[in-house]
């Protein structure tokens, strides 16, 4: 069963909370965060993409970024931009997007239950990115961002947040890109020991939904704390990280699409020749989005086609093979435009679905790119099945939304 411990987190005060709040990391580069930080003293973005700080030609990777990092936090808890619980508590944080809502739980995750597999990932991780966030985390000494977790829904949390919720938030604001955030504290003595309780006797694993890298930093840091700490007894903060975790009925998974350079030398005809093999064309006079599994849309040469992956270029009892990624990379990407491997490959780019389809065809139509093709989105059932048999999925499979803000509470590994 699964470990989820209350803890003092640092919060923004009310107040600034919506100027603090920052997108994730990894989904804008620095110029883009200096951008949203301009004129903004408290704004997060200056904890976790620190550079903005810094020269424009400084190594985003350098030991001064990450000091300037702690700096950062350091001062926005001395000028009390930040104040910390001075009980262990829970968080509730919604998010409300295109009229939907849902609920995460905010907790400390264990580190001992990610190295035991508790915690099930889907996705491989990149060494240097993983190094990034870990040298974050042990200089900082604090989880920038929360992990994006799912759990197997269960009617007691979903009982013990419909009362939280009744309360009133300590947070609720609307950022830029129309999203709500809103956040409440569980701190009742009671209602804290029995979350606790029902996630170690009822919620068999947690699943990455979003934030594998962040993960399987900050479990490493931990371990090293543990291996380097000759009185370690496993309930030091260390021993714990940052998460946000949702009931899996509540998530959306949105479409990852593909974009690539070039047709591997072929003309348009004979590359659609080629698919024919494998799918079903059919050319469309309006853009066309995919509206089931095993039908891909492709933009080329300004034009919309259907595809329909014919009987027998998938799997249907094998979790991976089933997947549109997979029909994709095996019966296009690989055989047709020499494309062998997605995570090093120079001629393949992705696009997040939340970006729309006119985001493929300006990139084909620009020029920059040849060919576009978007997939059917997989769904959570399909993650877990995945997790739940040990399995990777394809890189840039899984793209969810809203991301969930930074900033908005932050659990420091030195006093949380």
């Amino acid at each position: 069963m699964s470990i989820l411990k209350p803890f003092k987190g640092y919060r923004p005060k009310p107040e600034v909370a919506q100027q603090v709040a920052a997108r994730p990391y990894d989904v804008l580069n620095s110029e883009e965060a200096r951008v949203e930080a301009e004129g903004n003293p408290i704004s997060f973005y200056h904890i976790n993409k620190p550079e903005i700080d810094l020269p424009r030609e400084t190594d985003i990777h350098s030991q001064i970024v990450y000091e300037t990092a702690k700096a950062n936090f350091d001062r926005f808890c001395a000028e009390g931009v930040f104040i910390q619980d001075a009980t262990a508590s829970y968080y509730v944080y919604a998010q409300t997007m295109f009229g939907k809502r849902q609920y995460g739980l905010v907790g400390a995750a264990a580190v001992e239950d990610y190295m035991t597999g508790k915690i099930k990932k889907h996705e491989l991780t990149r060494p240097d990115k993983e190094e990034d966030r870990m040298n974050h985390v042990r200089v900082s000494n604090i989880n920038a961002g929360p992990v994006f977790f799912a759990y197997k829904d269960n009617a007691k949390i979903d009982a013990i947040v419909k009362e939280t919720i009744a309360g009133t938030p300590i947070n609720d604001f609307v950022t830029s890109d129309g999203v709500g955030h809103t956040l409440w504290t569980i701190t009742d003595s009671s209602t804290v020991s029995e979350i606790q309780r029902i996630f170690s006797e009822e919620i068999e694993c947690l699943y990455v939904a979003d934030g594998h890298h962040r993960t399987a930093a900050a479990a490493l840091v931990g371990g090293e704390r543990k291996k380097n700490n000759p009185k370690h007894t496993g309930t030091e903060p260390y021993n714990f990280f940052l998460s946000v975790n949702f009931p899996a009925s509540q998530l959306t998974i949105i479409d990852y699409n593909r974009v690539v350079k070039d047709l591997n030398g072929a003309s348009d005809a004979d590359f659609i020749e080629k698919l024919e093999t494998s799918f079903e064309v059919e050319k469309m006079q309006n853009e066309f989005k995919p509206t089931k599994l095993h039908e891909f849309s492709m933009y080329l040469s300004g034009a919309w086609y259907k595809l329909t992956a014919k009987a027998g270029t998938y799997d249907e009892k094998d979790p991976i093979g089933v997947l549109d990624v997979t029909v994709l990379t095996k019966q296009v990407l690989e055989p047709h435009l020499n494309i062998m491997d997605l995570r090093t490959s120079n001629r393949i780019d992705f696009v997040g679905g939340i970006r729309g389809l006119g985001e493929l065809s300006k990139r084909v139509d620009s020029g920059e790119m040849k060919v576009a093709f978007a997939l059917f989105p997989v769904s959570m059932q399909q993650l877990m099945d995945i997790a739940d048999n040990n399995l990777i999925m394809p890189p840039k499979v899984t793209w969810f939304e809203p991301k969930l803000r930074s900033g908005l509470v932050v659990y420091n590994l030195l006093n949380s």
